[in-house]
């Protein structure tokens, strides 16, 4: 194989085009770098490792959310970032799974999670409870998304369904 310069974006590029096209399982160092054209130590200093390629998956996936405005208020940027999660979710039905899996470790991939923080913060949260909080709401809602993409909620009304819930979940979040 013949050698060249790569970018972490490349390599990340080329593992979600695998990802896409085989599936989660076929992500591996030598699939990525065969795709490449490279030898698989070529990915070791940009990635480090298979867990590095699943991060780089992860950040690409929650880079797709568009972070709202921090002018809006606490509730619709709340809002805007489910609508985001759940659009991802439709456009990659096979790949959000991961977000089960892996946790955001990268600063790109934070900064959806650091908007729910900001939003929380905004709604009068303090400490722990923003952590624990933005717990709830991300399993919530990932698991909503997922769910709507897989197909189960296609005999119901699904944004009536998550309105109500997101409602419920404001309510609570709400200070007495």
């Amino acid at each position: 194989m013949a050698r060249r310069g790569l970018t972490r974006g490349e390599i990340v590029d080329a593992t979600w085009d695998l990802a896409a096209q085989r599936g989660l399982a076929a992500v591996t160092m030598r699939a990525v770098a065969e795709q490449l054209g490279v030898t698989p130590m070529a990915l070791y200093r940009h990635v480090g490792d298979k867990q590095g390629l699943l991060d780089g998956l992860v950040e690409r996936l929650l880079g797709e959310i568009p972070v709202p405005d921090p002018e809006l208020p606490w509730r619709e940027r709340l809002r805007e970032l489910a609508a985001g999660i759940r659009a991802v979710a439709r456009a990659h039905p096979d790949l959000f799974p991961l977000l089960f899996h892996r946790p955001a470790v990268t600063a790109a991939a934070r900064r959806p999670r650091d908007s729910v923080y900001a939003a929380l913060r905004e709604a009068g949260l303090a400490g722990d409870d923003v952590v624990r909080a933005e717990r709830l709401l991300s399993t919530f809602i990932l698991g909503f998304a997922a769910s709507e993409a897989g197909g189960r909620f296609a005999h119901l009304d699904a944004e009536a369904e998550f309105g109500y819930a997101t409602d419920a979940i404001a309510r609570l979040l709400e200070k007495d």
